[in-house]
């Protein structure tokens, strides 16, 4: 999830990252419920996890997988990431969820701050797709 900054200061995007409960920088994420489309269960978990809720859906960024071992299994999630832009509202990390915070970072910050190699790959695919977005208000993106 992105954020503009608001005219007449502009200035470049911010992305939202969420603190889990291990510490580690992230963005929200969670399960399909069932029939559930992927990008409403995008849409409905990032609101559950940031308050957010009046955000626009600008298109998929790109599904991540990894393998992870659970009570003896080995299990493989699949992970599907949407561009949304938030254009208002202050987010609130969703503490029932062990989510610890959530923050708006400039571009270079957000590489610095996110804590996985799979997510930095989105982060850099959704940094790609808002310069590729024409701007709200005639200014840059």
């Amino acid at each position: 999830m992105f954020r503009r900054a608001p005219p007449p200061d502009g200035g470049p995007p911010r992305f939202l990252l969420i603190r889990d409960s291990y510490k580690n920088w992230g963005f929200p994420k969670g399960h399909l419920e069932r029939g559930e489309p992927p990008a409403e269960a995008a849409r409905r978990e990032v609101a559950e996890e940031t308050g957010l809720d009046d955000l626009i859906l600008h298109g998929p960024i790109q599904v991540i997988d990894w393998y992870f071992r659970f009570r003896g299994r080995t299990i493989h999630k699949y992970c599907h990431f949407f561009l949304f832009e938030s254009r208002q509202g202050d987010p609130v990390p969703q503490a029932e969820e062990g989510i610890t915070d959530c923050a708006w970072y400039p571009l270079e910050e957000a590489r610095k701050t996110i804590s996985y190699d799979n997510a930095r790959g989105v982060l850099e695919r959704a940094a790609e797709m808002v310069q590729a977005l024409a701007p709200a208000d005639g200014g840059p993106p």
